[in-house]
Order: C-alpha cells, then sequence, then structure tokens
C-alpha cells in the first residue's frame, strides 16, 4: 500500500529559531510522522533571523522565479531548502526580499508588530502551496501550526480547490497559545476577495484580529488540533461548537503517536 503523504506548514522549526512549545513540536513531530511510516513535506519561512551559512540553506532554483501578486504588486518566491542530517528530513523555507529578511519574526525589537504581516500570510500561505504544486507532491493530509499559516486551509479549500495535486485531502489545525495583538489592515478582506476567498470568511475578517483569523482557520479545517495546554476561551468554545473532530492536548511524552492515531482515523 503507498505510503500516506503529510505537508506539515509551520511558523517556527527549531533549530532554526529559538525553541518555544510550537518550533520544537514543528521539528520532532515530522520526524516522528516519517519513522512511522508516511512520506512527510515541511515548510516554513526564512527569517531574517536564520543564518543561512550555518544551517546550509540553498536556492532551489528550479522552484524559485515564480512572481505572487498581492494588492496588485509582484513579489519574488525564493525556495531554499536544508537538511536535519540527524532526522533525515528536508525544512523547505519561503523566502521573499520585502517580507522576510528582517531580522525579527513578526514583531520589531520594541515589540511593535509589523504592519504587513496580514501581506506575509497571504505569500506565505500562496508560496507554499504553489511549491507543493511545483513538486507535483499531492498531500493526502496537511497539518498547520502557527497563525501565520492560518490562511493555508481557506486558500486550499476555496482558491485551489480544482487543483488536481489538492484534490483528496484533510486540512488539520494545530492550535497554540500565540496569539497577535495588532488587528491586520482594513484592506486584507480585499486582499483576501481578490484573490477568491469570500464569503462568510470575509465577513470573519472585516475584523482581522486573531479571533478572527482563527476562526476563519478552523471553518476551513477539518479537524483540530490542541497544541497548548491553554488556548484563548473563545477560540476553545468556537472549535467545539463546529462538531469537528478535535484531538485534546497531549503531553510530550506521547503526541507524535497520539497525532499519528488521530490522522489515521481523519484519512481511513
Amino acid at each position: 500500500m503507498e505510503s500516506k503523504k503529510v505537508l506539515f506548514v509551520s511558523q517556527e522549526i527549531t533549530p532554526y529559531l529559538t525553541e518555544t512549545k510550537l518550533s520544537k513540536i514543528a521539528r520532532y513531530l515530522p520526524q516522528g510522522i516519517q519513522e512511522r511510516g508516511k512520506e512527510i513535506r515541511t515548510f516554513m519561512p526564512r527569517y531574517g533571523s536564520i543564518n543561512e551559512r550555518r544551517n546550509q540553506l540553498h536556492e532551489v532554483i528550479r522552484l524559485s522565479g515564480m512572481n505572487l501578486i498581492i494588492d496588485d504588486t509582484d513579489h519574488p518566491l525564493i525556495i531554499k531548502v536544508a537538511s536535519i542530517q540527524s532526522a533525515r528530513m528536508q525544512v523547505y523555507f519561503i523566502d521573499n526580499d520585502d517580507y522576510f529578511h528582517r531580522r525579527n519574526i513578526t514583531a520589531d525589537s520594541s515589540g511593535k508588530e509589523f504592519e504587513d504581516n496580514d501581506e506575509r500570510a497571504i505569500f506565505f500561505a500562496r508560496g507554499v502551496i504553489e511549491t507543493v504544486k511545483k513538486l507535483r507532491w499531492a498531500p493526502d493530509l496537511v497539518h498547520c501550526h502557527g497563525w501565520i499559516t492560518s490562511l493555508v486551509p481557506a486558500y486550499l479549500k476555496q482558491v485551489y480547490s480544482d487543483d488536481p495535486i489538492f484534490h483528496h485531502f484533510k486540512v488539520v489545525l494545530s492550535l497554540y497559545n500565540n496569539e497577535f495583538k495588532t488587528p491586520f489592515r482594513s484592506t486584507f478582506a480585499d486582499k483576501l476577495k481578490n484573490d477568491g476567498i469570500n464569503g462568510m470568511d470575509t465577513d470573519f475578517i472585516r475584523n482581522p484580529d486573531y479571533i478572527n483569523l482563527t476562526k476563519m482557520a478552523i471553518s476551513n479545517s477539518d479537524a483540530i488540533i490542541f497544541g497548548s495546554e491553554k488556548i484563548n476561551d473563545e477560540i476553545a468554545e468556537y472549535v467545539k461548537n463546529t462538531g469537528k473532530p478535535i484531538l485534546a492536548y497531549q503531553d510530550e511524552n506521547n503526541y507524535i503517536d497520539a497525532y499519528n492515531e488521530f490522522y489515521d482515523s481523519l484519512l481511513q
């Protein structure tokens, strides 16, 4: 029987960024799922704080070179890759000079969140999906980690739903205690509408704060995992009312097996 394919899309992965709950799961979960017999691909943004020489990142020329248009402006998509030798896995990095070359991740050194985080999330989501298309690698399951991945479910379900690469798959969303504080700009809904995301989703993002962005991601996902012990109460309540499959928070000792079994239950 052919191995199931799992695409991991993550806001952060250790050792490329500081170790956090999210970055540790995004590092060890793909390895664990691969060791349990599934095929994997892993993506994250190429933030400016990642040392390319030390981590041996190199550009994948055959995947780079596309332009993504956001708000009538062309933004070149650059794809880089690095290997975590001990895990026998590669990490693909979505890169762009305008969005990801600054040293800080989502806020400046004074803590002020970047005004263009909305477009960075759009570029990252579309960049991942376009790269997976170029790889001609059709995932059975897509697992998103961190708010910068929140648009991936909506783009997959609404914009790319007719693409043969994304014909038959499930989206799993992990929820963490990693909220952003400053709502996205008022033009955010129009940018998504220009890409083909509309209907009730634009209602969620008339006020594009963390709660509404996460609700939009949940509405376009097939199943939810609680990745942190404590997550926002309003979001937790919203998840429970959707009736979608939920995996409760798992401790560090057994989460990989629990996640793998959860994937299998969705892929039957």
